[in-house]
């Protein structure tokens, strides 16, 4: 069984993590697999938005631990850390690094509960909505290892250093509600009404220019280490090639012409 599930629709790829018997853990496979489909979508001109999900009753519950302890295959990165002459891990192949270098918006769509690297690869999305049923769990504390995979990073500027302080040092699980108080989801809605609003809010983004969110992309993400300055001048850089654009042209014409936009990405 392919353990991530690739689907593209009306300029929506949907990604879904494939192991509800296991509550979508993550596997040595579905590392790979994750990684190659998000870069799939990234570079797909077919692609304008990309929501990732999982399968059955959980986002994902983080690492499947079973295989840390030698009965299944190995992630790799805890044997080698032991000294056990594991391979190598390339931490520049690996889901959240690819997830946070994509260009393509990405919305987490939390069908279940989120623990451990499976919270880590949501809080790596742009935007969230959860179940309402859903779970955070960064119990990482209780577990005696710390955020591998992006947390530590994140999470402070997504809620700020105190709250990310107190829900990491914590490790205490966060309802859906919560999660939208502290502001770690965007929406929270009924479970049988998740699909409907991650699709709409999908497609909503799919319909802009995709060259021009694109660039709002990469400039927002810029700007999480430059000065304003900085940041500006890089800007200007993005917008002068977008003003030559078709999509440009065609923007300008439909508000003209007070009608819907049809954008090529070109």
């Amino acid at each position: 069984m392919t353990e991530v599930l690739y689907e593209v629709s009306e300029k929506v790829a949907t990604i879904t993590l494939n192991a509800p018997e296991r509550l979508n853990t993550i596997s040595g496979a579905m590392l790979t697999e994750l990684s190659e489909q998000l870069l799939r979508a990234d570079r797909s001109r077919e692609v304008r938005c990309i929501v990732l999900t999982g399968a059955g009753k959980a986002f994902c519950a983080g690492l499947d631990l079973a295989s840390q302890m030698g009965s299944k295959e190995s992630l790799g990165v805890l044997d080698s850390a032991a000294g056990s002459g594991g391979g190598e891990f390339d931490l520049r192949t690996a889901p959240p690094v690819v997830l946070h270098n994509l260009d393509t918006p990405t919305v987490c769509s939390l069908n279940g509960s989120a623990a451990g690297y499976g919270l880590d690869l949501a809080f790596g999305c742009d935007i969230r909505l959860a179940s309402s049923t859903a779970k955070l769990a960064p119990g990482f504390a209780k577990r005696g290892i710390l955020p591998e995979s992006g947390g530590t990073w994140l999470l402070p500027r997504l809620v700020g250093y105190a709250k990310a302080a107190e829900i990491c040092f914590t490790g205490r699980t966060l309802s859906a509600t919560e999660g939208l108080e502290l502001g770690l989801v965007n929406h929270v809605v009924a479970p049988e009404d998740l699909l409907t609003r991650t699709t709409q809010l999908a497609q909503e983004i799919a319909s802009n220019a995709p060259l021009a969110v694109r660039a709002i992309k990469r400039m927002m993400r810029a700007a999480e280490t430059e000065t304003f300055e900085q940041n500006i001048h890089h800007v200007f850089l993005q917008l002068l090639p977008l003003i030559q654009t078709q999509d440009f042209k065609e923007g300008v014409a439909s508000f003209m012409e007070k009608r819907p936009a049809h954008f090529t990405g070109r």
